[in-house]
Order: C-alpha cells, then sequence, then structure tokens
C-alpha cells in the first residue's frame, strides 16, 4: 500500500407553527419606475452573446495522488515555501453584513392536528465526499453546500457547491458511471457518477493537483426546469481566478439552458459581468462589486436572476440587481440574448443610512409549479420577495449599525415583460410594504454536545474536532492526531459547533395558485424557552399587497433553518428544512404548508446520524472565537405535478474516530484517504477528512 501519510498530505490542512397572520391592511404601492428612470439605475436593453456549448460530464484531468505538486485544501489558500499548505484564507463568498442577532417573538411550539403530505420517495443526494472527490480528486473541500434543485420530465438535477448530478425520478444518477477513470491516490473513486461544475461550465478544473493552475471559481449554484419551454437552467456565480490562484476582481454569472428537455445532453451557455454592477453609495462603497447569492425566477415571457452586490475593496452594500432575459430566447439557444439590468439600490422608500430609501437585499424571484400559472395581466408580471431586517437593507454605506429586528416584507413587481421579446423592452418595477409579525435575526442553531469539548469518548461521532485536540494517539506523523491535520501545532480546545442559521434574507419564493408564498429564518421564543432559530411563513395577496397568511414554525428544543417552499396548482405546498436541536442531530425536515390553515404538523423525514464536523466548525482551521460554521446557505424545492420535490442538507452518516483515522492511525485499517471512512475497498467515503455534510432528496405529495 502507498505511505497514506503523503495521501492524506494531498487533501489536508487547509461554509409548531402559529398561525399568525399579520395587519391585514394593504400596503402602500410605492413606484419606482420614476427612480429608475431619474437616477439611471436601469440599463438600457443589451444583448449577451451564446459564449460556448457544454455537456455535464468530467473534464480531462490529471489523477491526483501523493505526487501532487500542492497540497491546498481550500480556494484562495496557498502553499507555503516548505510544500505544505498555507492558512486557511478565510474567504466567505456569500456575504452578511448582520453580526448580531435580535430578539424573536414568543409562540407556542404544540403541534397542530393537520394530516401529512404523503412520501412518496427519498434518497441521499450530493456529499462531501462526492464534492471532494470528482474529477480525480482536482477539487477543493468546500462548506456549505448551498442546493440548488429542480425536477422535469422525469428527471432530477441537483447542484451543490461544486458538483451536480442528474437523477431520474427513481432516485438513480444518469450520468455515465466515471468511476473507472475516476483515480484518486492510484484507487478508482466511486462519486455516483457526479460531475464537477468547472467542467460542466467548461472550465479548466479548480486546481490540477499535477501543476498546481487554478480554475475559475464557481459558487452559488440554483437550478430551474421551466414547463412552458421545457428547458432547464442552472446559474452559478463565476469568478475569475490566475492560473497562480490570485483574483481578478472580475465576476459573471454563467447561465447553462438545456439544448433539449434531456438535460443528460448538450447545454448552452451565457455570461453576464456583474463585475461593476453595483450603486457607489454616497462615494463610499465603490467598486468593483461582487454579485452575490444569485437566484432565479422565470414568468411567461422572462428568466430572471438576482444578485446581491457587495464592494470588493469596501465595507457595505451596493444593493440587489435584477437581470431580466427573453427566456425565449434561452430556450431557443439564440446567438445573442436580450438582457435588461436593473439596479435596486433606491428601490425602497424606507430611511437606511443611505438617505430616505433603502436598497433591495436578496430580492428573491419568483418560481412558478406550471406553465399555466404566470401572471399574464399588465403585459406579463414576475413577483419578488424581499426582507429589510439585516444591515444591508438599513446600513448600506456602513455596513453594520441595525437592531436586525423589522416587521415588513417587501413585494416587488415587474410589469410588462412581454416586451422582453421585443427589440425595445419597456419594463415597469414597483414595490409594496407589507406589514408583517416581527422578525429577527436569529441565534445559531445547536446540536448535541454543541459547546462541550470534543472529545473522542464524550462526542464520538465528530472525529475532525476530536483529532484536533487529540494529543495521544500513535500515528504514523507522530503522536497526536492533530498531526494529521497541521504541521504547526494547534490549541487543543476546540468544540462541538452551533451551525449557521442566516440573516433573515428572504428564501425560496413560489407564485402559485395567485398568491406569492415565501419564508425566511428568524428568531422565535418557543414555549418561553428562550431564543432559538426558527421559521417565519408568508403568504402574499401580491395585487392587493395584503398578507393573505402567515406564522411562524418553531418547537421548543429545536432549531428549524433554511426554509423552502414547493407550491403545486392547487395550492397545497410543502417546505423543507434543517431541523437540530440540543438532541437532534442536523437532519432533514418538512411541514404541510397552504393558503387555509397555514403550516401544519412538522416532520423529520430523514435523521440526522451525527454532529455536524465541517472545517468551519473550528477555530484552528478557520479562525474566529467562535468560527463561523457554516451551514445552507439555501436549500431548495421543486414542483412536479402534483408532487413536491425537497433538497436539504443533513448529516446522513455517522464515522467514528477509529475508522476517520483508519491506517493513518498505527495499527488502524482503512481507506488510503484520511477521514472517508470508506474502509479497505477504498470507498465509496461517507465523508472526507475536513467535512461530512451530505444532502437529502425527497418526494411528497401535499
Amino acid at each position: 500500500m502507498k505511505n497514506p501519510h503523503w495521501s492524506n498530505r494531498n487533501r489536508l490542512l487547509s461554509k409548531l407553527c402559529i398561525a399568525s397572520a399579520g395587519p391585514r391592511i394593504a400596503a402602500v404601492v410605492i413606484s419606482i419606475t420614476a427612480l429608475l428612470l431619474s437616477a439611471g439605475i436601469t440599463r438600457a436593453a443589451n444583448q449577451i452573446p451564446l459564449s460556448g456549448t457544454s455537456s455535464p460530464q468530467t473534464g480531462d484531468s490529471p489523477p491526483s495522488g501523493d505526487t501532487d505538486v500542492t497540497h491546498v485544501e481550500f480556494f484562495g489558500q496557498e502553499d507555503e515555501e516548505d510544500g505544505s499548505p498555507g492558512p486557511y484564507p478565510g474567504i466567505i463568498t456569500n456575504r452578511s453584513l448582520s453580526r448580531g442577532v435580535g430578539n424573536g417573538v414568543s409562540v407556542n411550539s404544540g403541534r397542530k392536528a393537520k394530516s401529512n403530505p404523503q412520501f412518496r420517495l427519498g434518497f441521499e443526494g450530493l456529499n462531501f465526499y462526492q464534492q471532494r472527490y470528482s474529477n480525480r480528486g482536482n477539487q477543493f473541500s468546500v462548506e456549505p453546500p448551498d442546493q440548488g434543485m429542480c425536477v422535469g420530465n422525469g428527471y432530477v438535477i441537483e447542484a451543490v457547491n461544486d458538483v451536480l448530478n442528474i437523477f431520474s425520478t427513481s432516485g438513480q444518477s444518469v450520468l455515465p458511471d466515471n468511476t473507472a477513470t475516476n483515480i484518486v491516490s492510484g484507487f478508482p473513486r466511486n462519486v455516483k457518477h457526479a460531475v464537477d461544475l468547472n467542467s460542466f461550465f467548461g472550465y479548466q478544473a479548480a486546481i490540477n493537483r499535477t501543476t498546481g493552475a487554478r480554475g475559475a471559481g464557481l459558487t452559488d449554484p440554483s437550478c430551474l426546469y421551466d414547463a412552458a419551454t421545457q428547458r432547464f437552467f442552472v446559474v452559478v456565480l463565476t469568478l475569475d481566478t490566475l492560473p497562480n490562484g490570485r483574483r481578478t476582481l472580475v465576476n459573471h454569472l454563467d447561465i447553462a439552458v438545456s439544448q433539449t428537455s434531456n438535460p443528460t445532453g448538450s447545454w448552452n451557455i451565457y455570461k453576464i459581468d456583474v463585475t461593476n454592477d453595483g450603486t457607489n453609495t454616497g462615494g463610499v462603497n465603490a467598486g468593483p462589486y461582487l454579485g452575490d447569492y444569485p437566484h432565479i425566477g422565470a414568468d411567461a415571457n422572462g428568466f430572471y436572476i438576482t444578485t446581491n452586490a457587495y464592494p470588493w475593496l469596501h465595507n457595505g452594500f451596493a444593493g440587489a440587481q435584477i437581470y431580466a432575459l427573453s427566456k425565449a430566447q434561452l430556450a431557443a439557444g439564440a446567438a445573442n440574448v436580450t438582457l435588461v439590468h436593473i439596479d435596486t439600490s433606491g428601490g425602497v422608500n424606507l430611511p437606511s443610512d443611505a438617505g430616505s430609501t433603502q436598497p433591495g437585499f436578496t430580492v428573491w424571484p419568483a418560481q412558478s409549479p406550471g406553465a399555466n400559472q404566470f401572471d399574464l395581466s399588465n403585459g406579463g408580471t414576475e413577483y419578488f420577495l424581499s426582507s429589510n431586517a439585516a444591515d444591508e437593507a438599513t446600513h448600506p454605506v456602513a455596513g453594520t449599525g441595525g437592531n436586525y429586528v423589522s416587521n415588513q416584507i417587501v413585494v416587488w413587481t415587474l410589469a410588462n415583460t412581454s416586451s422582453l421579446n421585443t427589440p425595445t423592452p419597456a419594463l415597469s418595477l414597483s414595490t409594496r410594504v407589507v406589514p408583517v409579525g416581527t422578525y429577527a435575526i436569529p441565534p445559531k442553531q445547536k446540536q448535541p454536545g454543541s459547546g462541550s469539548l470534543a472529545d473522542k469518548i464524550l462526542t464520538p461521532l465528530a472525529p475532525q474536532g476530536d483529532a484536533i485536540n487529540d494529543t495521544t494517539t500513535p500515528t504514523i506523523a507522530g503522536v497526536g492526531a492533530w498531526r494529521l491535520l497541521f504541521v504547526g501545532e494547534p490549541a487543543h480546545n476546540e468544540v462541538i459547533s452551533r451551525p449557521d442559521s442566516n440573516d433573515t434574507r428572504m428564501q425560496q419564493v413560489m407564485f402559485a395558485n395567485g398568491k406569492l408564498w415565501g419564508a425566511l429564518d428568524t428568531a422565535i421564543n418557543p414555549d418561553n424557552t428562550g431564543q432559538r432559530a426558527g421559521i417565519a411563513w408568508y403568504i402574499v395577496n401580491p395585487v392587493s399587497g395584503r398578507l393573505a397568511l402567515g406564522g411562524y414554525l418553531g418547537a421548543a428544543g429545536h432549531d428549524f433553518t433554511y426554509p423552502a417552499i414547493g407550491v403545486t396548482t392547487s395550492g397545497r405546498g410543502v417546505m423543507a428544512f434543517t431541523d437540530s436541536g440540543d438532541s437532534t442531530y442536523p437532519s432533514a425536515a418538512y411541514a404541510s404548508i397552504d393558503a387555509i390553515i397555514g403550516v401544519g404538523d412538522w416532520n423529520d423525514i430523514a435523521a440526522g446520524a451525527a454532529q455536524d464536523d465541517g472545517f468551519t466548525s473550528y477555530k484552528a482551521q478557520v479562525g474566529g472565537n467562535p468560527p463561523r460554521t457554516r451551514w445552507g446557505d439555501y436549500g431548495a424545492a421543486a414542483v412536479d405535478g402534483s408532487s413536491v420535490w425537497l433538497a436539504t442538507e443533513y448529516i446522513a452518516n455517522p464515522c467514528d474516530y477509529t475508522s476517520w483515522g483508519g491506517p493513518f492511525f498505527v495499527g488502524g485499517t482503512g481507506d488510503n484517504l484520511l477521514g472517508t471512512c470508506g474502509g479497505a475497498s477504498h470507498g465509496p467515503g461517507v465523508r472526507a477528512a475536513l467535512g461530512n455534510w451530505s444532502t437529502r432528496i425527497s418526494k411528497l405529495t401535499p
């Protein structure tokens, strides 16, 4: 057997229900059409060209293994002069300015009597092992997964940071089995046919382990199936990178559109440069900008992407951006596609430290469950939802200073979308501020053992944390398991983490059965047991600007995070979220939702099997006290006929300390890659050394 220490060095060292409808009063309509014209923050329509084609297959990268020239594990990391990896660079792509938490409302966590959706199918989706070892191991360790998922024509597509898979609706991958050619450290690696996003979008590998050259950095995948055009859409944010790993600060949205209704075939690729898209707020938050957190939606006429523009070189926030494209042209594979760009920096007539208006923040575009669900009024209408408790909305100049609490959400209405199919699009954007129940930035999640010292006896299912703290285990690198992860000895005071709970930004939005559906993360106080992370949900009539129904979902002893709602054409839906808590490992959970009763009983659809043990959990890996343990940053829901498909992050598999160490511990046996728990047959692994996140895909009929 090859010396497992060097295989290790190549990839180490281195993201209840209380139905409390808010005030049922019509919100004031604030038209920003005039603002768009006078402030010049809408661009004249232009054309983006077809930049190429691609298909879901792995790139031609060399196998990674013992002779790799680089050992870096994280995007932005560098090798030191002695060949060992340098420190984690601390780059977090999904930015959030808000650093505090707010006080949430008290709620009753008693379960509501309501029939549950019928469970149809469930299977494990993409996981950390597949992400790290696809494309022959020429990948980085990445947290969090950022789940994009869409369903249609008998296919389920899941995309995460930074891999993609296509499944049949029975849960089997329909991509070619790439195990035989996926050689990592001398052995074929079964990644369940997963394809890295760099290859899918036509880029070089994220990192070439033979030469050390870096490829583009891809992040924040989203996916949509459009029943009207029978096309699949996948969007990522791409950060241009020099071969030496340095950022150029140029970043763009890459749009992949299937050429047919079969996503296993060829796709067309379009690109939108977003580097200079944002507003210079009072001369303070100057560009260039990062087009962060892109999400997608569609109506009868357009395909829409929204981003959050953050200055690369300054603090603060430069507003949400809306990109409206002709859906018909994208579906047809046109040589040039019409694009209209709108900057929402001055879009809401509410005060902020930039003046009398607030910028839009995470203005999430709506998706609809079928071709007959679009709003055809006013020349075609697309809706968006956003929230405004975070500093991005209230303190975009200073970047901090808010109280992280709000009782408003914002409905954005984009009218005359049919004009996207003409040479001179004339879109009209307006907003409605809708009063809702109080929501606030939530505290972090809890999981079993949170705050206690990671210990291989007391917490046997968090082996990475245990190893950092260990000073007694004999290993092939010397006494102390920490030696398998670091050159210099770290502090041995790591504790079981509290994963991230988001910052009240709006999550997935649906327009179905004439209503707008959305949810966000909030602080709540279930049964007066103290502040926990929970969910605020909303069902809005976007025409009248009234909240039809709203409320909270939470439970004593639990934290609910990262909701995603799917609603059928009949108005029956399911909401996905992660459930973790005092005695609950991070699990995939769901609850029913409709416009009559609201959110019903909640259940775990796939129980978590261990603590979150990712590298962002530990000070020695990423710094911070405590570090920001990455989770989310979003889940996904998709509707296919009368069924709703859910994609949720959870911890799928246990891996104890002895199995994690394998042959790297003196006298141990197992995989020649540290931390996979793949056994002597070399996988497939259930995790990798630096992380253990997984995803769950579930089908339910509400």
